[in-house]
């Protein structure tokens, strides 16, 4: 089995249908579980961010599972193939590790080494556990992948040098409004990017904020956290008309703020949501400025082209992910032969007894010290004559071309690497005796 990843993402796809694509809820969990029933698939996630839309997979075979992917990806977005196919991505094997330890460590982010990425990888992790489509390849690549990006942002200046998309949006305020210290804020919606949206602002010396959320309770947690305060869901118009600056964050999948809720006043609204919470209508009244995900793609390539940093950080994260994807895939290749050593030895292990067997029927009388020490002996000597080639090929396994070597040592000793329980039965019933090389 190898790792593929097909997917879009605001590097290949405009916001618009991205938007079209992007599933959440309950339609996450059926894509989830329609990718693992593939006949091709064996292990199954899928992130899905404002800025990216992926499907990680186990597969048996590479053409096949790429095109039972897309066609999905197409179905449940109601996206047509022939449309939805242009700004796909495909990523396999060795590519498909270093996609996604890049994706971690924020490189491939929007507004580059944005830190959220890794909590949206995370929470991608826990539903593929949950729903039981994950196994161990997947498991094991995501978990190190979490891994890595925590070390990019622990020992870089990427944190710094890349602003979150909340920050750009900020920025992008402040252009509008001036200052935004003392203004009104309003947060609409209490999940991960609202809680980021609430702690920049107070962080940005904003101390009047509001939160509104349909669930009121969530709404009064986050707005503590930030010295805020919580209004209803139905008093959104009458907080609009009050705000300066709004941040629309939620998870609905239709329009949150209508033009007839808002008040033609000066105010910024950014609009992060995928699908987008704001009527573009919103647009048209005087007064107002509304920012989404589509249009700060560009304001957030301009940000990332000015340095204070950035290019230094950039080239340390992209220097250890090079070297994280190296010491996972040799790891990985070297795990790879570790069968088909078990079984070269476990077959040595069964020629071994067979002619101790014989032996003790042809020389039945033989003192039992001295059969303990020929047994000893025989097998001493294949011990030492396998440590070299079963360590050697270890070794050579963790080449690029490694595989190669493992073949050809089935293909000498005629091996069965998936049949390797004699061993382990000999060593249970032997617990003092190490196997060299193992």
């Amino acid at each position: 089995m190898s790792v593929l990843v097909v997917g879009l993402s605001h590097r290949t796809a405009p916001v618009a249908l991205l938007e079209r694509v992007s599933v959440s809820g309950d339609a996450l969990v059926k894509l989830l579980h329609d990718v693992q029933r593939d006949a091709h698939v064996a292990e199954a996630m899928v992130v899905s961010t404002c800025n990216r839309v992926e499907v990680y997979a186990d597969v048996d075979r590479f053409h096949a599972a790429v095109t039972s992917l897309s066609r999905l990806l197409s179905t449940h977005s109601g996206v047509p193939m022939e449309q939805l196919a242009a700004h796909l991505y495909v990523h396999y094997e060795d590519r498909a590790v270093e996609h996604l330890f890049s994706v971690g460590s924020g490189l491939d982010s929007m507004v580059l080494g944005e830190g959220q990425i890794l909590g949206q990888v995370r929470s991608a992790l826990k539903l593929a556990q949950e729903e039981g489509t994950l196994g161990p390849t997947l498991n094991d690549l995501v978990q190190q992948s979490l891994r890595v990006g925590k070390r990019a942002h622990t020992e870089t200046g990427i944190d710094r040098a890349g602003a979150s998309l909340v920050g750009v949006g900020l920025t992008l305020a402040e252009r509008v409004l001036g200052p935004i210290q003392g203004k009104r804020a309003l947060v609409v919606g209490a999940g991960s990017m609202s809680a980021l949206s609430a702690a920049t602002l107070q962080r940005a010396g904003v101390t009047d904020i509001v939160v509104v959320n349909r669930t009121h309770d969530r709404a009064v947690r986050l707005a503590q956290t930030v010295g805020g305060r919580a209004a209803e869901f139905g008093e959104l118009a009458a907080e609009l008309a009050r705000a300066d600056l709004v941040i629309s964050c939620t998870g609905a999948t239709d329009v949150v703020i209508t033009a007839d809720m808002v008040t033609p006043h000066e105010m910024f609204l950014l609009d992060l949501a995928l699908p987008h919470d704001v009527d573009f209508a919103v647009r048209n009244l005087p007064g107002v400025t509304l920012v989404d995900l589509e249009s700060m793609q560009n304001d957030a390539v301009d940000a990332d082209t000015d340095d204070g940093g950035r290019a230094e950080a950039v080239a340390a994260v992209r220097g250890i992910v090079a070297e994280e994807v190296t010491a996972y895939l040799s790891a990985e290749r070297a795990a790879r032969v570790t069968p088909t050593v078990v079984a070269l030895r476990s077959k040595a292990a069964q020629v071994v007894e067979a002619e101790l067997g014989r032996l003790t029927a042809r020389v039945p009388e033989l003192d039992g010290r001295v059969r303990d020490e020929v047994t000893q002996t025989v097998r001493r000597v294949v011990d030492k004559l396998l440590h070299e080639p079963t360590v050697r090929v270890k070794q050579l396994a963790e080449s690029p071309a490694g595989d190669h070597y493992a073949e050809a040592l089935r293909e000498l000793f005629n091996l069965d690497p998936k049949v390797p329980d004699a061993v382990r039965r000999i060593e249970k019933s032997e617990p003092g005796r190490k196997e060299a090389g193992l």
